[in-house]
C-alpha cells in the first residue's frame, strides 16, 4: 500500500468547516448506497459525524465483510483499512483519507522477526503452538497466522480467540500487544508464571529454556502508546476523592492498571457499560480522549472523566481530518481513486483465512 497521501490543493485546504460538511453531504447523497463511510470510535467528532457506521475494530471488520458498497472509505488507521480490503470482494474498493495514518502498536512486530522467533521457539519446544495476532497488525502478520493454524483477534473477542487456540494447541504466541495478551490470559485463569514476555532482540527472548517449555502464553514485546499513559497512582488518587467511583479500562492498559480497575473491556464494552449505568454514577475511563469526551457529551446525567490528569490521544487517528475526508470523497466522485488500499496478493488468501476464523467466533 502506498503510504504517501495525495496532495490536497489549496482550494480544499482553505475551505470552511461549513463548506467541507456541505461537500461531504452532497457526495454522500449523490453516491447513495455505492458509498459507505466507516468511522472508528477514536475519530474526532467532526469526522465521525459523517460515518455511516461507527465502531471498534471488530465491529467495523464485520461491517466491511457484510457491506455491498462499491466504495468504502475507512476513517481509522492503515491496518483497519487493510483488514477491510481483505474481507471485501474484488469489485469493492477501500480508501483511507490519509494512508500515512499508521499504528505504533502494529509496527512493534515485523514479519521477519516473528518468523525468526517462531522458528526459535519450535527448536526448543515440542508443543503445538497456535499464533494469534491482534487486529492491530499488518496484513503479513495476519497471513502468517492463517498459514500456521492461527487467527486474528480484537479486544472484543481476545478471550474467545484464546479459548479457540487452546482447543487446538498447547501454547499460544500472542502479538503484538503484550498487555491485551497478559490481561486476557490472566482473566481466563492462566497463572502469570505461565505467561512470558518475548523480547525479539534477546536470545530466547530473554527467557530460560524451562520457562519457555512451561509457558502457555508467549507475549510479544509490544504496546499501545496511548494506553501506556494510564497508571495505578492516578486510580488511587481518584478513589481517595470518591470511593464510589467506577474505574473502567481498555485491555491494552498495563496489567497493574487492569487489576486495579473495576471493569475492563473493548471500546464497545466501555460504551455499553456506561450507557447502561445509573444516572449520577461516576466513571473514570482509560482509553483515547475522543471516545471519553464523546461519552461525556452523550451521557450528561453521569459523571465521566478520563483516567489521567491530561487527555491521551492517538496522533495517528488524528491524521484523518475533515478536510482529508472531504477531499477523498471529492476525488472518488470525480473518478480519481486516490489513497486506495490494496493488500498484496501474496497475503490476501492466508490473511482472509485468519480473519474469517475470527469473524466466525461466537
Amino acid at each position: 500500500m502506498n503510504l504517501n497521501p495525495a496532495k490536497i490543493p489549496d482550494s480544499f485546504l482553505n475551505m470552511s468547516v461549513d463548506d467541507l460538511n456541505e461537500r461531504i453531504i452532497e457526495i454522500k447523497v449523490k453516491l447513495g448506497k455505492r458509498l459507505q463511510i466507516l468511522g472508528h470510535h477514536y475519530m474526532s467528532d467532526e469526522v465521525i459525524a459523517h460515518a455511516d457506521e461507527r465502531g471498534d475494530s471488530f465491529a467495523l471488520a464485520k461491517i466491511a465483510a457484510q457491506t455491498d458498497a462499491e466504495f468504502i472509505v475507512f476513517c481509522g488507521v492503515h491496518f483497519m483499512a487493510e483488514t477491510a480490503d481483505i474481507v471485501t470482494a474484488l469489485n469493492q474498493k477501500v480508501f483511507i483519507p490519509d494512508p500515512g495514518a499508521g499504528c505504533f502498536l502494529a509496527d512493534c512486530a515485523r514479519i521477519r522477526d516473528v518468523e525468526n522467533v517462531w522458528r526459535e521457539i519450535e527448536t526448543v519446544s515440542s508443543h503445538k503452538i497456535i499464533p494469534i495476532t491482534y487486529v492491530n497488525s499488518g496484513a503479513d502478520m495476519k497471513a502468517f497466522c492463517g498459514d500456521n493454524g492461527g487467527l486474528v483477534c480484537t479486544s472484543s473477542n481476545a478471550a474467545v480467540a484464546l479459548k479457540w487456540a487452546f482447543e487446538r494447541g498447547d501454547k499460544v504466541i500472542f502479538f503484538p500487544d503484550q498487555h491485551l495478551g497478559r490481561n486476557t490470559a490472566f482473566a481466563l485463569g492462566i497463572a502469570l508464571e505461565e505467561i512470558i514476555l518475548w523480547n525479539p532482540d534477546e536470545a530466547l527472548g530473554g527467557n530460560s529454556l524451562d520457562s519457555i517449555k512451561q509457558a502457555k502464553v508467549i507475549l510479544w514485546d509490544g504496546f499501545c502508546i496511548v494506553h501506556q499513559e494510564f497508571d495505578v497512582g492516578y486510580i488511587e488518587k481518584l478513589r481517595q476523592v470518591d470511593p464510589q467511583i467506577n474505574i473502567i479500562v481498555h485491555p491494552e492498559c498495563d496489567f497493574s492498571v487492569a487489576q486495579a480497575a473495576d471493569f475492563m473491556g473493548s471500546t464497545a464494552y466501555i460504551i455499553r457499560m456506561i450507557s447502561a449505568a445509573q444516572p449520577g454514577s461516576h466513571w473514570a475511563v482509560a482509553t483515547e480522549k475522543n471516545l471519553v469526551n464523546r461519552l461525556k457529551s452523550s451521557y450528561p446525567d453521569k459523571r465521566i472523566e478520563i483516567l489521567q490528569s491530561f487527555e491521551p490521544y492517538c496522533k495517528s487517528m488524528a491524521q484523518i481530518t475533515l478536510t482529508k475526508l472531504a477531499y477523498q470523497l471529492d476525488q472518488i466522485d470525480r473518478g480519481n481513486l486516490i489513497n486506495q488500499v490494496i493488500v498484496d496478493d501474496q497475503y490476501v488468501i492466508s490473511a482472509r483465512i485468519a480473519l474469517n476464523r475470527m469473524l466466525e467466533l461466537t
